[in-house]
């Protein structure tokens, strides 16, 4: 069957609606909003939220408002983007794992750092990598292989593997010595001090709240356990004369086009922590999704195992040419986007979509509601791989964000749609994905879309 044959059978296909949680009710109160956003910020959003184009609304004396209307989007995010910064909360939240690396930094710090990694990110600079991708996903195959036929928690199989491409594509060495020590540091976060308080929604940058005073000292240990992989891999040496073979390498090379500068050694530690947390935690997320969903849905499974059977996968031509795993995670990442809320503090007034914003108003653009909204597309909550197919009209570059858009971007989009294409093919290629039990998996908004539980899966050679 020809790709086109595949596409056109996803069409007429009846697609799969995975579960996806209740919507909240529209006139839940300040507190029970609050409540339900150290759970998830998920469960806040009502009806409304998925059908009207702007939503505003009053937070702890602020006025918000949600755009779901791709020009206003494009106005943010684009034509004003420097008038609008992270919030106070994202600040606090994301400071401490990531400091002042490019995710979070402002101003001309984050031009000067855009500017500097950009070269190290490019397509030509990718393809270099992925020899590291392809051994780690290769050992990750091989230890499947040992433990097929039984229970399988392939979210913790996909963190694993996901941050080894991490360490080597960063690193140019593995991390099992130093990945359990990592994943120690994301969950203590993730479970005590990433969820937002009271008092990190309503206290100025400025005044530390409780959380913040542990966070400090968080940091303190965090910062150690980066600059000692730095220390490890300078240790390694470089070879003289020869291409960067890692992203450190080419972090190191780095200079500013404009002034020339190099990234200092703090810089520098807060790039490594920004791109091996985001990278990893990201990537094995969507990876997750995507083998979920096609347990549910073994026909698209199959169709990706023919796609791949005669594909050799293993460069990147061969990952532009897997369209249909390409399809798969594309469509993955519309119902589960990595990033599910942008939120932005408004610097100065301006007007969006004739609404007047006032300095301080925030601004949440959530591609979790933009990727479901009812005008926006059509069957919103199937998993339609189809909508990608080469040849169908593109989504509207406002109206899916998994990456984000405008000068903010993701940096790392390339790599990561490289790294996710290929292990899917891989994966799918060689084994067939069943769920253990068919109880649903409910998606959960704590920085990333995280899925509530890890669920067990059965994997069989094909």
């Amino acid at each position: 069957m020809s790709i086109a044959e595949v596409f056109d059978e996803l069409v007429t296909r009846q697609p799969l609606v995975p579960p996806f949680p209740p919507r909240a009710s529209d006139s839940m109160t300040a507190l029970g909003r609050l409540k339900a956003i150290r759970r998830s910020a998920i469960d806040t959003w009502g009806q409304r939220a998925y059908e009207d184009d702007v939503i505003k609304g009053r937070f702890f004396g602020r006025s918000s408002f949600i755009l779901n209307t791709p020009q206003a989007i494009r106005h943010v995010l684009v034509e004003n983007y420097e008038n609008y910064t992270r919030t106070p909360a994202a600040f606090r939240v994301l400071r401490p794992m990531l400091g002042e690396g490019l995710l979070l930094a402002e101003g001309r710090s984050w031009k000067h750092q855009r500017r500097t990694l950009a070269p190290a990110f490019t397509p030509r600079a990718v393809t270099t990598l992925v020899p590291h991708m392809v051994s780690a996903i290769d050992e990750t195959m091989a230890d499947l292989d040992a433990r097929r036929d039984g229970p399988v928690d392939l979210r913790e199989v996909m963190q694993r593997m996901t941050l080894e491409i991490a360490g080597r594509t960063m690193f140019s060495f593995g991390m099992a010595r130093h990945g359990a020590a990592l994943r120690d540091f994301v969950v203590e976060y993730g479970e005590r001090l990433a969820r937002p308080h009271f008092l990190d929604l309503v206290l100025p940058l400025g005044w530390p709240s409780p959380q913040d005073i542990s966070r400090i000292f968080f940091r303190k240990r965090w910062t150690q356990f980066i600059q000692a992989l730095i220390a490890e891999r300078r240790a390694s040496g470089k070879n003289e004369g020869a291409p960067p073979r890692d992203l450190f390498e080419l972090m190191v090379a780095a200079r500013d086009p404009e002034t020339g500068a190099a990234f200092s050694d703090e810089q520098l530690g807060d790039q490594v922590a920004t791109m091996i947390l985001a990278g990893h935690e990201t990537t094995a997320t969507a990876l997750f999704w995507s083998l979920y969903l096609l347990a549910l849905d073994p026909a698209t499974q199959d169709d990706v195992a023919a796609e791949v059977r005669n594909i050799a996968a293993s460069d990147t031509g061969g990952v532009e040419r897997l369209s249909v795993t390409r399809a798969v995670i594309d469509e993955t990442m519309r119902l589960y986007p990595p990033a599910f809320l942008i939120a932005r503090a408004a610097a100065g007034p301006d007007n969006i979509a004739g609404i007047p914003v006032a300095a301080k108003d925030v601004i949440l653009i959530a591609p979790w509601l933009l990727h479901r909204h009812e005008k926006l597309w059509h069957d919103p909550n199937a998993f339609i791989p189809a909508r990608f197919a080469p040849g169908m009209p593109p989504p509207d570059r406002f109206a899916y964000l998994p990456f984000g858009v405008g000068p903010r971007v993701c940096i790392g989009a390339h790599f990561a749609i490289v790294e996710a294409t290929l292990a899917l093919a891989k994966l799918i290629g060689s084994f067939r994905v069943d769920l253990q039990d068919r109880d649903p998996v409910m998606p959960v908004g704590v920085v990333t879309t995280q899925p509530d539980r890890s669920p067990l899966f059965r994997i069989t050679r094909r």
